[in-house]
């Protein structure tokens, strides 16, 4: 209204249709278009970004659960004095996408960290992996049993940013490639550089600074490091925060493939539309507690809201 001229820059589409004249759309550094918001709609934009038509925002599961490959019994965790996480239990199968959802502070996070021993000691209750009972005190212990993270934030938690892009892909896998007296510098480039490819992480080189990377791509070498070490359970905690639509279709249709290979997913999002279009049931956290469990063809936006915000309690563990 006073005349001042914004340039506007964000992840969000919602926002650009809320306040913007215009729409400006980059793709690999190069402008693709400059069109009116009046003109064009949410699709057309992710078309340009992404450089496709994407007829549907989250890519066709083929649900095809198996057995049970973790499952927790009436976990509790007491930190700082007081009780964090309740009494909660939950299965997991092979294949399957998990999603877990909640208002900030209900929990999901400190649950999801739990399993990949944030708490150490602090932990009552029955962690069961492919039904033996393990204890999970820290993170080489997730590591050994097949567990792995992608922390809420990549930067403080999921990264070194000041190294490279291959020293962080293989940061937890080093036994791979050491023998007694050294590292296999050879053999850990050549692997970090098929899971560089395989996630089409762009980065000028694998010597290239992590922290000069974009946000997707950083996210993508957070994934990488954990694929490389083959985990039989996968723990993505808001994995699409930040990043572009193109890439966070890239790595839902990752999920996807990384399920119907028989890992078993734990999804947390704050995206009510992202947990409902990729899980195959959804578990909804309050106060640290489980308010329930819902399948994929139960769930709605207004039930998950409902179980978090203790406006109904009706759907129970299955």
């Amino acid at each position: 209204d006073n005349g001042v001229t914004c340039i506007y820059i964000s992840h969000r589409l919602e926002e650009f249709f809320r306040i913007a004249d215009n729409i400006t759309v980059l793709r690999d550094g190069l402008v693709v278009d400059t069109v009116r918001i009046t003109d064009t709609t949410e699709e057309k934009v992710i078309a340009m970004m992404v450089g496709r038509e994407m007829k549907k925002r989250f890519p066709i599961r083929d649900s095809k659960s198996g057995e049970k490959i973790l499952e927790i019994k009436n976990l509790s965790i007491s930190a700082q004095n007081k009780m964090v996480i309740k009494d909660v239990s939950f299965d997991l199968k092979k294949g399957e996408i998990l999603g877990i959802a909640g208002l900030m502070g209900s929990g999901r996070t400190e649950l999801v960290t739990a399993l990949f021993g944030e708490y150490g000691n602090q932990i009552d209750g029955e962690i069961l992996l492919e039904g033996k009972s393990v204890k999970i005190r820290s993170a080489e212990d997730a590591i050994k049993y097949g567990i792995s993270l992608v922390p809420e934030d990549r930067k403080e938690m999921g990264l070194v940013l000041i190294q490279e892009v291959y020293k962080n892909i293989s940061l937890p896998n080093l036994r791979k490639f050491s023998s007694a007296l050294s590292i296999d510098k050879y053999k850990e480039l050549k692997e970090c550089k098929k899971y560089a490819d395989d996630l089409s992480i762009k980065t000028p080189s694998l010597f290239t600074i992590t922290e000069s990377l974009s946000g997707g791509n950083q996210q993508k070498v957070v994934i990488a490091k954990w694929l490389m070490s083959n985990p039989k359970i996968l723990i993505l905690d808001d994995p699409t925060r930040g990043i572009d639509v193109g890439t966070k279709y890239e790595i839902y249709n990752l999920i996807n493939k990384l399920s119907e290979n028989g890992v078993g997913i734990i999804m947390i999002s704050s995206e009510l539309e992202e947990v409902l279009g990729m899980s195959d049931r959804i578990m909804v956290m309050r106060e640290g507690e489980c308010a329930g469990i819902l399948d994929r063809k139960d769930a709605t936006q207004e039930r998950i809201m409902a179980l978090a915000t203790n406006l109904k309690r009706s759907y129970s563990y299955n």
